[in-house]
C-alpha cells in the first residue's frame, strides 16, 4: 500500500496555510507519521499480522465463498461434561447480506444469555478503526478466552451472563466480513451506521422472539464514533417506522473517541496530571492546540480535506507526548511495551485460522483480517469529526448513555471523556454538572467513581486501562448489569468471585489460574497440564436443568488441537 509523500500532497499545502499565522507553534510541528505507517504500527503493537489488508474478494478467485447463513455451532473438541446440545448451548455464527450495500456480507457471533433469553440484547463494536470484534470476544467480555495452548477457557465474567450478546465484524472488510465490491468500503459514519442498521434488521427478522427485548449498543475506542451514529440511526428508524422496531434503551462508550476537539485538548493535561511529562513539556506541546482546534473547527461534521489536516495536525500532540515517554504503553501507562509489542493478541489469529475452527464457523476461504489498515485509512476523513452532536436528542428522548473509562488509558483517557460529557448541551446538563460523584463499589471494594443524572452516567474505572473488561472483568460485568437495570449507583454485587481482576495462566496452569473450582466441576486434572477431564458418573444433579447447570458452573473448558 503506497501513500503519496506528505510534503507534496494537498493536505500538506492546507496545513502550511493553516499554520502560517502561528509561526511559533509551526516551529513545533514535526512531520506526522503517515496514516499508512500509523495503521501498521497499531496492528504490530498488538502482535497481529493479517494476511490481507481488507476482505474485498473476487468471487472467481475463491473456491469456497461462504453462504449467507446463520448456524448453531460448538467449537471442535468441546469436552461436553454436561451433555449440552447445540440448542442448549445457544452459540451462533454466520453472515447476513447487507441490504443497501452493493455486495456486502457481515459476519457475527451471537451468544444466547447463560441466564435467560429474556435478558437484553447487547451488541459490541470494537474500534481501531478496522479491528475485528473478535478481539473483545476472546480477550475482554466474550464467553471465553484463548489460553496459550489455544484451548478456550470459559470467562466467569463474560457479558453473556447477563445479556444475549452479538459481536459483529465491521466496518465491511474487517474480520470475516467481506464484499466483492470495493464501493462497500465505508468512509464515514453514515455508511457504517446504515450497514449496522441493515444488519440489525436482518438479525431481528431471523430472531423475532428477541425483537421485544431491551436493546443496548456497546463498544470501545473508535467505537466512540460508531456507537452514537448507530444509536441515532436506530432511533431514526424507529421514529420513521422503517422496519422492525428496535427496543433501544441505551448505549455505552468505553474509553472512546467521540468529541476530538475536547479530547485532543486533554492529552497534555492528562499526561501532566499523571506525571509522565513535565510542566515545560506540557506547555510546549499545548502550543500546537490552536492549530488543532482550527483544523477541527473547519472539519466540523462533514468536512473533507480539512478533516485530514486535522488528523495530521492534532495527532502531533499525541505523538509529541509519546516521544517523551519512551516505551510506555499508551493503552495502560502502568505498563511498558517491549520493542514494538504492547499486547500479544497473536493467539486470536492462530485460533481462528485453524481449519477445524473455520470449518465449524462456515467461513470458507475468507481470510480473517484481525485489523484492516485499508479500513483505517478509509476513515481518515471521519476521525476528527464530532459525534457528540447527535447525542443530546437521544438523551432528551430518554435513551440512556453510559460513558466509562479506565483511569490509566492515555489514548482515549478519562479526563478528555469526562470533559466532553460535562460540556455537552442537553436538557439535563445543569443538573448533571451539579450532581455529586459517588463511589462505584463491587462487593464492598472501590471499583470507580460515578456521576449520574437522569439518562446520563459517567464512570471512571479504577485500576483499568483502555480495555476495561480485560483489566477489570468483574467490575465491567457488574457495571453492565446494574446500568441495564437502572441501578448503577447501588453498592451491591451478585457476581460471585474473590477478585476484581482475573487472569489467564500458562498452558500448565490454565484452569487453576483462571479460578476454576474442580470440585464444583466434578473433574480432575490431567497430567501434563492438558486440563480437566470429565468424571461423567458424578455429573448427574437431580432437579437442575442442563441450561441452568451451564449458567451455574464457575468455570468450563473447551479443548482444541494445536495447529
Amino acid at each position: 500500500m503506497k501513500m503519496r509523500k506528505f510534503s507534496s500532497s494537498p493536505v500538506a499545502l492546507f496545513i502550511l496555510v493553516l499554520i502560517s499565522p502561528l509561526s511559533s507553534a509551526a516551529a513545533l510541528l514535526q512531520l506526522p507519521i503517515s496514516p499508512s505507517n500509523q495503521a501498521e504500527k497499531l496492528i504490530r503493537e498488538l502482535n497481529l499480522f493479517p494476511k490481507e489488508t481488507i476482505n474485498i474478494v473476487d468471487n472467481s478467485s475463491f473456491s469456497d465463498v461462504p453462504k449467507i447463513v446463520e448456524k448453531a455451532f460448538k467449537f471442535p473438541h468441546l469436552i461436553d461434561t454436561d451433555g449440552i446440545s447445540l440448542q442448549e448451548l445457544g452459540h451462533h455464527a454466520g453472515y447476513y447480506q447487507i441490504q443497501h450495500s452493493h455486495a456486502a456480507k457481515m459476519f457475527y457471533f451471537f451468544f444466547e444469555s447463560r441466564n435467560s433469553k429474556e435478558d437484553p440484547v447487547v451488541i459490541w463494536l470494537t474500534g481501531g478503526p478496522g479491528c475485528s470484534s473478535e478481539m473483545a470476544l476472546f480477550y475482554e467480555n466474550g464467553p471465553f478466552s484463548i489460553a496459550n495452548n489455544l484451548s478456550l477457557v470459559w470467562n466467569e465474567y463474560g457479558w453473556d451472563k447477563v445479556s444475549n450478546i452479538l459481536f459483529v465484524d465491521q466496518p465491511i472488510g474487517t474480520g470475516f466480513s467481506y464484499s466483492t465490491n470495493r464501493h462497500d468500503i465505508r468512509h464515514n459514519e453514515k455508511g457504517i451506521s446504515d450497514d449496522l442498521y441493515d444488519f440489525l434488521q436482518a438479525f431481528f427478522k431471523e430472531h423475532t422472539e428477541l425483537a421485544k427485548n431491551d436493546f443496548y449498543i456497546t463498544g470501545e475506542s473508535y467505537a466512540g464514533h460508531y456507537i452514537p451514529a448507530f444509536a441515532a440511526r436506530v432511533h431514526q428508524g424507529n421514529k420513521a417506522k422503517e422496519g422492525i422496531h428496535v427496543n433501544l434503551k441505551g448505549f455505552a462508550i468505553g474509553n472512546g473517541l467521540t468529541d476530538p476537539g475536547i479530547q485532543y485538548a486533554a492529552y497534555a493535561d492528562y499526561a501532566l496530571d499523571m506525571g509522565i511529562i513535565t510542566q515545560s513539556a506540557h506547555d510546549r506541546i499545548n502550543k500546537i492546540l490552536p492549530l488543532c482546534k482550527s483544523a477541527i473547527k473547519l472539519c466540523g461534521t462533514d468536512g473533507t480535506i480539512s478533516c485530514m489536516a486535522a488528523y495530521l495536525v492534532c495527532n502531533t500532540i499525541f505523538n509529541s507526548i509519546l516521544a517523551r515517554v519512551g516505551d510506555m504503553n499508551y493503552y495502560d501507562i502502568r505498563k511498558k511495551c517491549e520493542g514494538s509489542l504492547c499486547y500479544d493478541f497473536s493467539n486470536l489469529e492462530k485460533f481462528l485460522n485453524q481449519k477445524s475452527v473455520r470449518d465449524v464457523l462456515g467461513v470458507g476461504d475468507i481470510d480473517f483480517v484481525s485489523c484492516s489498515p485499508t479500513v483505517y485509512e478509509a476513515l481518515l476523513m471521519d476521525w476528527m469529526r464530532n459525534l457528540e452532536v447527535g447525542i443530546p436528542t437521544l438523551l432528551d428522548d430518554g435513551v440512556k448513555l453510559l460513558v466509562y473509562a479506565g483511569e490509566y488509558d492515555l489514548i482515549c483517557n478519562w479526563l478528555g471523556n469526562s470533559r466532553w460529557v460535562h460540556a455537552m448541551e442537553w436538557s439535563g446538563k445543569k443538573e448533571f454538572v451539579a450532581s455529586s460523584e459517588v463511589p462505584f463499589e463491587v462487593d464492598g471494594s472501590d471499583a470507580g467513581l460515578l456521576k449520574n443524572h437522569g439518562p446520563l452516567s459517567f464512570l471512571k474505572v479504577k485500576d483499568a486501562g483502555h480495555m476495561v473488561p480485560m483489566d477489570q472483568p468483574k467490575a465491567a460485568l457488574e457495571m453492565l448489569k446494574r446500568w441495564m437495570q437502572g441501578s448503577l449507583s447501588e453498592s451491591r454485587s451478585s457476581v460471585n468471585s474473590e477478585n476484581l481482576v482475573s487472569s489467564i495462566g500458562t498452558d500448565s496452569g490454565v484452569a487453576r489460574s483462571a479460578g476454576c473450582d474442580f470440585d464444583a466441576l466434578g473433574v480432575e486434572e490431567r497430567d501434563g497440564g492438558e486440563g480437566p477431564k470429565p468424571m461423567l458418573a458424578d455429573r448427574k444433579e437431580k432437579g437442575i436443568a442442563r441450561r441452568e447447570l451451564l449458567h451455574r458452573l464457575p468455570c468450563r473448558h473447551l479443548y482444541l488441537p494445536m495447529p
